[in-house]
Parts: structure tokens; C-alpha cells; sequence
């Protein structure tokens, strides 16, 4: 509890700073834009919320430097060294905007070569059979193993859009792993998740529900790195749980990827263009936005209104991940209900035959 304490405290009190001064820095710090494509904020709100979680889990780690378990704390430690390019390269672009998306998988690759390569962490099997037959050679590992911690990181970017909405379901996932981390008593893989709670959630005091402050993309790189590297290493050293245990907890943000760029291609738009037709923007222009709603404090209530549905959606992938963490069988058939629930509630949406429960 030391740990999630003082990730929690440092993450909160560098929020408070950030706002106290954001005038002196919003120029550089603040999203500028209100009128793009995704946007649904009315004012300039800094988007550095990543840096509160960045210092908080470095806190909640070296909080434990005087720990017993020494290795424990050398897997944080090395967590956080390895994070550095991700964190890195989505802080520039949150301060720049210079920065691409191409660059940032790139760095985000690099950060889980380091961490595979330091922490000896490579998937050389996902429990499908064909695949895992080349996942033992040891350059295929590697190369799918940074493709898969990239991609699950820029997942988490993708769902970024409204206050709470990647934060909470980061939170729901990484309780999950600390839940299972105790359970075959990896006290490593557990420090490294509280230190990440209480950073998440020392932002998420600022962030929800009137939206103060932003993770950006710097925050939203790290917790997913951060989330998909825990879960490598979560499989990799305990032979106990499933390699879909994983895949469950995160669910929703990596179906949502493979959804958009399946909508995207379906469209003859390039995967990486920007739109407004996410699951969770559908739930807010067609579930919880009043069409007569015209004032700020209407739209940023409405805002905060719409992530509980997605912490819903999730929740229903979460509870049989942690029920069943070492079924592969059970496993792979909730991932199946998820992406078919997924895919009828979108429809659902977009044709205006909304269920009455999910109504206003």
C-alpha cells in the first residue's frame, strides 16, 4: 500500500502545480485545438498529464528501495528505464505536435526491446496452434513481441478521447494483473502495478469528471506500454497463466484498433486518418449528448457521462479474465462473446436501434 500511497501523493501534488501555474505554460502545455475532428473540449487544457503519472510511478517505485526483495524492485526499476522512449516520444508530441505516429511506434518498439532484452521477456508462444511453431524461433519472438507491446500501447491512445475513459479501464486492467501477480506470488510484476495505480490515479483526481487536465499522448504511450509489458512478463515467468489472459483484460482498446482499422480499409481511408466514429464517440453524439445541449457545463457533463459505458463494456471482459486466468479454453470464449457484444452494440448504434437500457 507504501507504494500506491506515494505514486498516488506525487502524481497528485504535480497536478496541482501544473494547474496552479497553467497559464505561464499553456501555450506550450495546453491543447490548443477545439475544433478538430476528435475534439470535444471548449477551452485550452493542458495535456501533460502523462508526466503526473510518469513521476508517481517513479515515486511508488523507489518508495521500496529499501525493500527486502531486491528483485522487485530491479523489475520496476527497469520498467521505468525502458518506458523512457515511449514516455519520451509521446511527451514531444504532446508539447510539439511534431511528432508522428510511425515515430512513436518506433520508440514504443525500442522501449519493449529493452524491456525484453534486460528483463529476458519474449513471447515465444500464444497458445495458437501454427503460430507458436514460429514464435520459437527466437528473431520471430523478438520482432512479434515489440510489434505486440507497440500495438497494445498505441491502443490505449486510440481510446483516449474523453475524461476518465483510458484512465479508468487502465486502472480496471492493471488491478486484474495485480490480482493474478498475487496470486502466483510475482511480487515484481505487483509492486510495478500498484506503482502504476497510484500514478493513474493521483491523475485521475485532476482529469475526471470535469476533465482538468489531459493524459496526452506521453501519458497514454507510457500506461500502455507499461500495462502490455507487465502482461508479457506476467506470462513469460509464470507458465500458470494463460497467454489469453492477456488478451481479455486488454480487449476492448485492441479490438477497438483492429475495428477501426477494419472500418477505415472498409472505407478507402488510410488507417492512421483521424475520425470521429469510435465506440465511444458513438455512445456520446447517440446515446448521452442532448441535441439541445449548447453551454459548456452541458458538454462537459455530457463528456464525463459517456466513459462509464466503456468502464461497463470492459468490466465484462475483466470479471472472466480474473475468474478464469488459467483457462485458455474459457479464455478464448469470453474474448469471443466480447468482440461479438462489441460489434452488435456498434451496429446497434449506428443504425438508431439502441437498446432502452442504454438510453439517456
Amino acid at each position: 500500500m507504501l507504494t500506491i500511497f506515494s505514486a498516488f501523493i506525487v502524481s497528485l501534488v504535480t497536478g496541482f502545480f501544473v494547474l496552479r501555474y497553467q497559464e505561464k505554460h499553456q501555450s506550450v502545455t495546453g491543447d490548443l485545438d477545439l475544433v478538430g475532428i476528435q475534439k470535444f473540449h471548449t477551452t485550452v487544457v493542458p495535456r501533460i498529464g502523462g508526466a503526473l503519472v510518469f513521476l508517481g510511478i517513479i515515486s511508488g517505485i523507489l518508495i521500496r528501495y529499501f525493500s527486502p526483495d531486491d528483485k522487485a524492485f530491479n523489475v520496476g526499476v527497469i520498467l521505468t528505464f525502458a518506458a523512457l522512449p515511449a514516455f519520451i516520444g509521446g511527451f514531444i508530441e504532446d508539447l510539439t505536435k511534431k511528432v508522428g505516429v510511425k515515430t512513436r511506434l518506433f520508440l514504443t518498439s525500442l522501449s519493449a526491446g529493452l524491456a525484453g532484452f534486460w528483463l529476458n521477456a519474449w513471447l515465444t508462444d500464444i497458445q495458437i496452434v501454427g503460430l507458436d511453431f514460429f514464435l520459437a524461433i527466437p528473431i520471430i519472438s523478438v520482432v512479434f513481441t515489440c510489434f505486440a507491446v507497440a500495438g497494445v500501447a498505441n491502443s490505449f491512445n486510440l481510446i483516449d478521447g474523453f475524461n476518465g475513459l483510458a484512465s479508468i479501464v487502465s486502472l480496471m486492467i492493471l488491478f486484474s494483473i495485480a490480482y493474478v501477480a498475487y496470486q502466483v506470488r510475482d511480487y515484481g510484476i505487483l509492486l510495478s502495478s500498484f506503482a502504476a495505480i497510484g500514478a493513474i490515479a493521483g491523475f485521475v483526481f485532476w482529469n475526471y469528471p470535469k476533465g482538468s487536465i489531459f493524459l496526452g499522448d506521453g501519458g497514454a504511450y507510457l500506461i500502455g506500454f507499461w500495462i502490455a509489458e507487465l502482461c508479457v512478463l506476467l506470462v513469460t515467468r509464470n507458465p500458470s497463466v494463460s497467454k489469453w489472459f492477456p488478451v481479455l483484460i486488454c480487449i476492448y482498446p485492441i479490438f477497438e484498433t483492429i475495428f477501426t482499422i477494419y472500418r477505415r480499409l472498409v472505407k478507402r481511408l488510410h488507417p492512421g486518418m483521424p475520425d470521429a466514429n469510435h465506440l465511444h464517440q458513438m455512445i456520446f453524439r447517440r446515446v448521452v449528448c442532448d441535441p439541445t445541449s449548447e453551454n459548456e457545463e452541458d458538454l462537459l457533463r455530457e463528456n464525463s457521462r459517456t466513459s462509464p459505458y466503456l468502464w461497463v463494456l470492459t468490466s465484462l471482459a475483466i470479471m472472466p479474465a480474473i475468474l478464469f486466468w488459467q483457462s485458455k479454453v474459457l479464455l478464448q470464449l469470453s474474448t469471443l462473446l466480447f468482440c461479438i457484444t462489441y460489434l452488435w452494440l456498434y451496429w446497434a448504434i449506428v443504425r438508431f436501434k439502441t437498446p432502452g437500457w442504454l438510453g439517456r
